[in-house]
C-alpha cells in the first residue's frame, strides 16, 4: 500500500511541476509578461505550487543521488574506494529520501488548508439551558487560550451572555499561519458531562454546545450585491431584560435571498460598524455554503473521518468527573480535561491531522 501511495504521490508532484513550469513558459510570452491582469492570476498560482514544487524538486535531486549511489555500490567494475564512499553516502541519503518524502506527503494533502489563514469561529449553547450556555463560554475560553498559545490573533465578532455569565453565542474572527489546520476540525456538536454550578444534589448533568469553523480565504470567490441579493433590516440593539442599549438603530440583521442564510449583528454601537461584521461573516457563510456543495463528492472521504463540521453531528464529549476528553470521530481518548481546558490541545489536534492526512493519502 505505501508504495502504491508513494508513486501516486509522486506522479502527481510531477504534475504540478510540470503545471509550473507551463506557468513560467506563459510568463516569458510577450501578451503576458507586459500585462498585468494576465500576470495577477498566473503569479497566483504560481505562488500556491511554489509550496510543493520546491520541496518536490529537493526531493527530485536526493532521489536521483541515492540512485546513483547505489549504481555505483552495486557496479563491481568501480573502484572500491568508490563503492565504499558511495555505500556510506547511501545511510544519509535515505534519511533526507524518507524525510522529504514524510514532508511532501503532508504538504499535498493539506495545500488547501494551508492556503487559508483566516476562519470565523461560531459558537453557540444547545440543550442545557445556563449549563449549556457556561460550557459554550468555557470552549471559547480553550479556543481563546489555544490560539494565544499558537500566536494566532483572536478578534471577538459578536457575543450574547446569558445570566449566569455564560454565552448563548459568541463569534470570533481568527487569523494566523495553518490556523484552518488547527482549528478546522472543531465543527460539530460537543457534549460535556459534569455537576452544574446550580445542581445542589451534586448530580452530573449533559448539556451541549455547537461550533462551526468557516473558512475566510483572503479572497472569496462569491459576488454578493449588497443591494440586490440581501435584504437588510435596522432595529436597535437590545440589552438584557429587553432594555435598548442606545436609541440608534445600530443592529443589522442581513437576510441573503439566494440560500435563505441570515446574520444578526449587534454588538458595535455603530450601524456602520455592524454592517461591516455582519456583511464579512454573511460572505464566509455563503462561501462555506456553496464549498460544501461543490466539494461534496470530492471530500467524501475525509468527512467520513473528520466529520462534515454539521453541529448536528456529535464529535466531541468532556466529561468533568473523570477527566477525560473523547473524540469520536477517531476513538481518541486522552484524561487529560484539566489540561485541554486550559488550552493545551496539541496532543488532540496532532492525533487528528495524523489520521486525516493518512486517509487523504488512500485517497490520492
Amino acid at each position: 500500500m505505501s508504495n502504491n501511495v508513494d508513486e501516486r504521490l509522486i506522479a502527481k508532484l510531477q504534475e504540478l511541476s510540470e503545471r509550473s513550469d507551463d506557468l513560467n513558459r506563459q510568463l516569458l510570452e510577450q501578451d503576458v509578461a507586459g500585462n498585468a491582469n494576465l500576470r495577477r492570476p498566473i503569479d497566483q498560482e504560481l505562488g500556491r505550487l511554489r509550496r510543493l514544487t520546491v520541496p518536490y524538486h529537493e526531493f527530485r535531486k536526493v532521489r536521483d543521488e541515492l540512485q546513483e549511489a547505489r549504481d555505483i555500490v552495486e557496479d563491481k567494475s568501480q573502484d572500491p574506494d568508490m563503492r565504499e564512499l558511495a555505500e556510506a553516502e547511501i545511510g544519509e541519503l535515505v534519511t533526507r529520501h524518507d524525510g522529504l518524502l514524510d514532508g511532501l506527503k503532508a504538504a499535498i494533502v493539506t495545500d488547501d488548508d494551508a492556503a487559508i489563514n483566516s476562519v470565523i469561529i461560531e459558537i453557540r449553547a444547545g440543550t442545557g439551558g445556563d449549563e449549556a450556555a457556561l460550557f459554550a463560554r468555557d470552549l471559547y475560553e480553550m479556543y481563546r487560550r489555544f490560539c494565544e498559545k499558537k500566536g494566532l490573533t483572536v478578534e471577538t465578532l459578536d457575543a450574547s451572555g446569558s445570566d449566569m455569565g455564560g454565552m448563548k453565542e459568541v463569534i470570533l474572527n481568527v487569523k494566523g499561519p495553518d490556523v484552518y489546520r488547527l482549528l478546522g476540525y472543531e465543527g460539530g456538536g460537543h457534549r460535556v458531562q459534569r455537576v452544574p454550578e446550580t445542581e445542589a444534589q451534586g448530580r452530573v448533568h449533559t448539556s451541549a454546545a455547537t461550533v462551526a469553523v468557516l473558512a475566510e480565504p483572503e479572497k472569496i470567490n462569491i459576488n454578493i450585491n449588497w443591494d440586490t441579493d440581501v435584504e437588510e433590516f435596522v432595529s436597535r440593539s437590545g440589552g438584557p431584560g429587553g432594555q435598548n442599549v442606545n436609541k440608534v438603530s445600530s443592529a443589522i440583521r442581513l437576510v441573503h435571498k439566494e440560500t435563505g442564510i441570515t446574520v444578526s449583528m449587534r454588538d458595535e454601537k455603530s450601524q456602520h460598524k455592524n454592517r461591516a461584521k455582519g456583511r464579512r461573516i454573511l460572505l464566509s457563510r455563503v462561501y462555506d455554503h456553496h464549498l460544501r456543495e461543490s466539494s461534496a463528492q470530492r471530500d467524501s472521504a475525509r468527512k467520513t473521518m473528520i466529520g462534515s463540521g454539521d453541529r448536528s453531528q456529535r464529535i466531541r464529549t468532556y466529561n468533568f468527573p473523570q477527566n477525560r476528553l473523547t473524540d469520536h470521530r477517531i476513538g481518541l481518548t486522552l484524561y487529560s480535561l484539566d489540561k485541554a481546558m486550559q488550552g493545551e490541545l496539541d496532543d488532540l489536534v496532532e492525533a487528528l491531522q495524523t489520521h486525516d492526512k493518512e486517509q487523504r493519502l488512500k485517497d490520492l
